[in-house]
């Protein structure tokens, strides 16, 4: 049976989806359930949804960072990338900084991928390497012209702009 969060998330516009998330704050925790779980196709909807609505380093998202984590490697790739802005937007503990830095550097090696995921993943890259100087390195590695030449010049640009602030 489908739940009127779902219903919401497959017929409506992101308007929708936002003013029905103001108007229910109790359904945020049903939101972050599903943005985590495979269920299509509401997961990387919900997940996009929740990006949309949380602020940063949202103390409601704290405690399910770890859950995040977890089930990123095993979604798709839309599903994927909006995990990795919704981590992106909370402060980590070191534990899961390193767990979450080698997700975000294997996914960001599947050239296969999306350039959307593995911009986001990157995104993540960097921002760990801000607080940890010593993984700076790893970003050399990790922008060799292997890695690159599959990307957009926006995409390129995007990328060399971050690694130079």
């Amino acid at each position: 049976m489908e739940t009127e969060l779902e219903y919401t998330l497959t017929h409506s516009y992101k308007e929708g989806m936002i003013s029905y998330m103001k108007t229910h704050p109790e359904e945020f925790d049903e939101l972050i359930k599903l943005a985590i779980s495979h269920k299509p196709p509401y997961s990387w909807r919900a997940a996009w949804l929740l990006w949309s609505c949380m602020e940063k380093n949202d103390k409601r998202v704290q405690g399910n960072i770890k859950k995040i984590i977890d089930s990123i490697k095993t979604r798709d790739d839309n599903h994927q990338r909006e995990l990795f802005k919704i981590l992106f937007l909370m402060e980590l503990n070191g534990k899961y900084e390193s767990i979450l830095f080698d997700i975000c550097a294997d996914t960001w090696e599947q050239i296969s991928k999306r350039p959307a995921v593995r911009m986001n993943a990157f995104k993540i890259i960097v921002k760990i390497a801000k607080r940890h100087p010593a993984l700076y390195k790893e970003i050399e590695t990790l922008t060799q012209n292997q890695y690159m030449d599959s990307l957009s010049p926006a995409v390129k640009k995007a990328i060399s702009k971050m690694i130079k602030e």
